[in-house]
């Protein structure tokens, strides 16, 4: 965290970050602060303990008799018992359930009071329960009709539990939220119910589905408006999003061990998923089956006694982790994870051919098909998925990094395959039968499996000795346990950049010679450099299909800033590339002119000298304004490095940011617009304006210009605010920003490049110039670029045309292709057909 700029009235010393007991006591007394105005959730919080205490069903439940009496389920309904639609609300099945139930409770009671009001939020809560409960009954007894085996295990369960509201009142809830949680509450609200239902499939489960599907209705009726349908979404929310999805195909079979009577559709291939110990009957039939399958059953239950047991859990582990490597938008972690679920997609269709004829022969061929179609939906869907958002997935682990993780995985996977082979070897007569070279090489699989695959496996010898059976026990586990180590901790390390080391070496080039006001835009992620014969100069560029797209004017030492333009050119012909030097300042326009080049104007700079400044005077008047109203409100305005932040500070910006993404219904514009990722950068300073509550209202980041070695100016990037925040808090935060830097010495402020935007200069224009204008002015609605100059003319800028030039008007059409994916990199089809049409509307 950086010290508050001097002479900056509204930005007080942000406050040091929290330690860890702290930051508990504050989230004790934020939680007890807000239960004193939730009564509807202190009320049900202790109707359910005190009703449960009362009734003795804190430990196992309700007992049968008074079960009937106060669940619901069809025996109770059929009996005329239609107060258990509501009575069921204050019992929970068991002390787990009473605890979980809780939980959610004190977290979603109280939001949903303050943000809908406490009748509001009690008739919801109401109605989704009965109605939550009554539709769910009403689908097992459609099932019942249909002879669904499923539904025909579970017509005689009751179910209880405030669970089906609950999670009704969070669908209606869902309406009142930014866009960013709103789309994890569904998310969330829809996912961990289905997933239960499909995985465990009880009855309660079918009814909190239900009391979903109900809030978002109820919700959607409450609200005037349709469940919003997903519009825009910046590619960091899309990759949570997508991890959370993985997340739940890894915890739902997780969830079902811990049922004994686990009956969901999908339960019945989960034994590939979470594997189970052999019990008695299992082991008796496979004994009957042959001797061979009953020394494999007896040996897989000596494994479950052992630490081996760790490996049942194998594919739900590495799921995990792999959804932590796709939250962080990791390629590497993409194509494992595509690559684990088409191999299990493979396996189950293995499964299926493998036990065709059998099941064939005995009439039940339609039975196996319709198993592993449930059994192939999750994956499959799953990679589906995975192959709509891989441009989301775009970020990649350093070579060191890369080739370290490679050498330990590599290394356990050679020691812990040579000792199972080599020592089973030397050990071969403790086997069952004894163990040959071939055998034992054969048996891998079973040591790098799970228990589950043990069956898939061809014949391998049965560890019957001391030392085998160590082998067997700990082979698969100490390689596994190394190799998701290693692979979380590689996933867990910062991302770096593209081409790394020249991106350093161009950094110190701009630190020590300075540039543009853009120029700090190329040391952004996604660059490539090209430097002069002498090392004084860089051209930062990405090349798209053929055209090799700059990023503002070369840097480095002055003199060779101007050569770098012929010589980049040169580099590009020799590759077969287009240049194009696009953002570029009119010293690079005339260099390129020189060349026998083409220019055009993009954007508009627009600069504040900063010396002397003072908001006097009546064309200062709503800057004033800005700044004394935002001290009567109370907000003030901290400088934060991102790092530093506390979570709440950013969790809020990252709520406003995806609020803004989903409200245009496309996706955030990246090449020169900076986004939430580029705010990591230690050298951008992000100012904050927040009230007395510690609520964002809104921010902007500010990059550094340099001039040797030392900040002399400051770029405006990234801006965002509340949409239902203090309305001036744009003004108010670059107001503050102008003040404070010129208290530290600071030249300039550049309120950055509005692109396809230009101050009126007079002069006949081109056809090129009003095709700029046209394309400007049809993307207003959307981006906002002419309004967005509008609003920096209140601070009186100097404005400074911003030019692209290029070699060949012939390229023009593949140039303008490759800016458009430049500013757009993950532009979906569906959001480039919704652009297309707002443009030709």
């Amino acid at each position: 965290m950086t010290a508050p700029l001097p002479g900056a009235e509204a930005a007080p010393t942000a406050p040091r970050p929290e330690r860890g007991w702290q930051r508990w006591v504050r989230l004790l007394g934020t939680l007890a602060a807000r239960l004193r105005t939730a009564p509807l959730t202190v009320a049900l919080f202790l109707a359910l303990w005190v009703v449960g205490a009362a009734t003795g069903s804190l430990g196992d439940g309700p007992s049968d008799a008074l079960l009937h009496q106060v669940g619901v389920g069809l025996p109770s309904l059929r009996a005329g018992h239609w107060w258990t639609l509501v009575s069921s609300l204050f019992w929970c099945p068991g002390i787990g359930g009473y605890v979980a139930t809780s939980l959610l409770l004190l977290v979603l009671g109280p939001v949903a009071e303050q943000r809908l009001g406490t009748p509001l939020a009690a008739g919801v809560l109401i109605t989704c329960q009965v109605l939550g409960s009554l539709l769910g009954t009403g689908l097992v007894r459609l099932g019942v009709a249909a002879e669904l085996d499923w539904l025909l295990a579970i017509q005689d369960q009751i179910a209880i539990g405030p669970g089906v509201g609950l999670l009704g009142l969070a669908a209606v809830l869902s309406y009142r939220l930014t866009a960013l949680w709103r789309r994890r509450l569904r998310l969330l609200a829809v996912l961990v119910p289905l997933v239960a239902m499909l995985y465990v499939g009880h009855l309660e489960t079918v009814q909190r589905v239900s009391a979903v599907l109900i809030g978002l209705l109820l919700g959607a009726l409450l609200h005037h408006r349709r469940p919003a349908r997903p519009r825009g979404i910046s590619h960091t929310e899309a990759r949570v999003l997508v991890a959370l999805c993985l997340l739940a195909t890894a915890l739902g079979p997780l969830v079902a061990s811990l049922y004994r009577d686990a009956t969901g559709p999908f339960n019945t291939m989960s034994e590939l998923y979470f594997s189970h110990v052999p019990s008695a009957d299992e082991v008796a039939e496979a004994c009957d089956e042959s001797a061979k399958a009953c020394a494999r059953a007896h040996s897989t239950q000596r494994f479950f006694d052992s630490p081996g047991r760790l490996m049942a859990a194998l594919v739900p582990a590495l799921l995990l982790v792999l959804a932590e490597g796709l939250r962080r938008g990791l390629r590497l972690a993409w194509w494992i994870t595509a690559c684990t679920e088409l191999i299990w997609t493979g396996v189950l269709i293995w499964v299926l051919v493998d036990n065709y004829r059998d099941f064939a022969d005995s009439g039940g061929s339609g039975y196996l098909v319709q198993l592993m179609g449930e059994a192939m939906l999750l994956p499959v869907a799953m990679l589906v998925l995975l192959l709509i958002t891989r441009q989301r997935f775009d970020q990649r682990l350093s070579r060191r990094v890369l080739s370290r993780l490679a050498l330990v995985v590599g290394s356990a996977l050679f020691l812990s395959c040579g000792a199972y082979v080599g020592i089973g070897w030397l050990v071969r007569d403790q086997y069952e039968p004894d163990a040959t070279f071939g055998g034992l090489v054969a048996g891998l699989p079973s040591e790098l499996l799970p228990p589950a695959y043990n069956d898939l496996v061809p014949d391998y010898p049965i560890a019957d000795g001391g030392t085998a059976q160590t082998l067997e026990i700990w082979c698969g586990v100490l390689f596994w346990a190394v190799a998701l180590v290693a692979l979380l901790l590689a996933f867990r390390r910062p991302v770096v950049h593209v081409d790394a080391e020249d991106a350093a070496r161009a950094r110190e080039l701009l630190t020590r010679y300075g540039g543009s006001t853009l120029s700090f835009i190329s040391t952004w992620d996604g660059n490539h450099y090209w430097f002069d014969e002498r090392g004084e100069a860089a051209v930062p560029y990405r090349v798209l299909a053929t055209v090799a797209l700059t990023t503002g004017d070369p840097f480095g030492e002055p003199a060779a800033r101007r050569r770098a333009v012929a010589g980049f050119a040169r580099y590009c012909d020799e590759r077969g590339w287009t240049p194009c030097f696009y953002s570029v300042t009119a010293d690079t326009q005339e260099a390129a002119e020189q060349l026998g080049w083409r220019s055009l104007q993009v954007a508009e700079d627009t600069v504040v000298p900063l010396p002397d400044l003072a908001f006097t005077g009546k064309k200062w008047q709503d800057i004033r304004t800005s700044l004394n109203k935002a001290g009567k409100q109370g907000i003030t305005a901290e400088w934060w490095r991102w790092q530093d932040a506390p979570i709440a500070i950013r969790d809020q910006i990252r709520s406003i940011s995806e609020e803004w993404v989903s409200d245009k219904g496309l996706p955030e514009m990246g090449f020169t617009l900076g986004g939430l990722e580029e705010l990591a950068d230690p050298a951008v300073r992000v100012l904050v304006a927040v009230d007395a509550d510690r609520t964002v209202h809104g921010l902007t980041s500010w990059m550094p210009v340099y001039r040797d070695g030392a900040p002399v100016g400051w770029t405006l990037d990234f801006m965002r605010r509340r949409s239902e925040g203090f309305r001036g808090v744009m003004e108010f935060l670059i107001a503050s920003a102008a003040l404070g830097f010129k208290e530290e010495g600071a030249e300039f402020l550049s309120l950055s490049g509005a692109p396809l935007a230009r101050a009126e200069r007079g002069g006949e224009l081109t056809a090129l110039d009003r095709t700029m204008d046209w394309l400007g002015k049809s993307m207003e609605p959307i981006y906002g670029f002419r309004s967005l100059l509008a609003f920096k003319a209140k601070f009186q800028p100097e404005y400074r045309p911003m030019y692209m030039v290029y070699p060949d008007p012939a390229a023009l059409g593949s140039i303008s292709r490759a800016i458009g994916k430049a500013y757009l990199p993950h532009l979906t089809p569906a959001q480039g057909v919704r652009l297309m049409r707002k443009l030709s509307g």
